[in-house]
């Protein structure tokens, strides 16, 4: 993810803003089981997670959905992909797997969510035939999609079927800048049950809200390909430790990197920690150290 990527990393604060007050009033509505904990990379092609396939893979899906629970699908943003081809990655992925597909671009971007329902109709007719592996979809609004934009936003956000679990990422620095009275927006999320996406990345400590909306943390985390990416993801440790203390449903954590041949690295550290603390057995991806001699840490 090149979104928030500056060029000078060392410099940036990265410390996680306090946990919001509000969170425990909504972590109270959660069911009070032990949390789903899904943990991937964004892309699975080999051409992005360099040295993670081994030599002679033919099938880039199959091999990393027997490395990973899930997969944040960034390919349906550019694509609308034919039925077909849907079906063989609901075939080819095994039982547990889930997918995290983006809205295509069309919805969110071009029609900037006006007159979308036909597009929005057909997006989710085809996505549905992911049937039991998909996990959650999500909206990510352009950086110019502000709170001037409040309205279409709602009103799209509240003809969302309540079918398909929906989660939310904004990136205009207005919704977050104390500008606009964000209490409507988030109202408006726990209302629909839509879960707001937490991003974390270099250039946009902006955007790293810390307001739940539901039961669901859903975070994108963009490393900077530096040693201060370990220490950043042990420092999420402590805020899902809190969140999992305090009774949330599910976790939804996607590794992106600058560099995302390093994203499969990323995502076995965390995983390795998560396992400790939760008592969770997360398949840690197989020989991720490999990534080491690549110089890109």
């Amino acid at each position: 993810m090149k979104f928030g990527k500056i060029d000078t990393p060392e410099v940036v604060d990265f410390v996680l803003p306090p946990d919001n007050k509000d969170n425990k009033l909504i972590l109270e509505k959660s069911k009070k089981g032990k949390p789903a904990i899904y943990i991937g990379c964004a892309k699975w092609n080999k051409s992005d997670l360099k040295n993670f396939y081994p030599k002679g893979t033919k099938d880039e899906l199959a091999y990393y959905s027997t490395q990973f629970n899930s997969i944040e699908l960034n390919a349906t943003f550019y694509n609308n992909f034919p039925l077909e081809t849907i079906d063989s990655w609901h075939t080819k992925t095994p039982e547990g797997f889930r997918f995290f597909p983006k809205l295509h671009q069309g919805i969110s971007h071009w029609k900037r969510l006006k007159d979308a329902e036909q597009p929005t109709s057909v997006y989710l007719d085809h996505i549905s035939h992911l049937e039991e592996k998909l996990g959650m979809l999500f909206l990510q609004m352009p950086d110019n999609f502000g709170p001037k934009n409040w309205e279409i936003l709602r009103d799209y956000l509240e003809d969302w079927p309540s079918g398909f679990p929906l989660a939310l990422e904004l990136r205009h620095t207005g919704w977050y800048d104390s500008s606009w009275d964000t209490s409507q927006l988030y109202a408006q999320l726990e209302k629909k049950n839509i879960t707001h996406i937490i991003t974390d990345t270099a250039g946009r400590r902006d955007l790293l809200h810390m307001r739940l909306t539901t039961p669901t943390a859903f975070i994108r985390y963009n490393g900077a390909n530096v040693d201060s990416d370990y220490s950043r993801l042990d420092d999420w440790m402590d805020r899902l430790k809190l969140w999992v203390e305090e009774g949330i449903d599910n976790i939804f954590f996607f590794v992106h990197q600058n560099h995302e041949e390093a994203s499969p690295l990323l995502s076995a550290y965390l995983i390795e920690k998560v396992n400790k603390e939760f008592g969770t057995d997360i398949k840690i991806p197989h020989n991720p150290n490999a990534l080491k001699q690549t110089g890109l840490f």
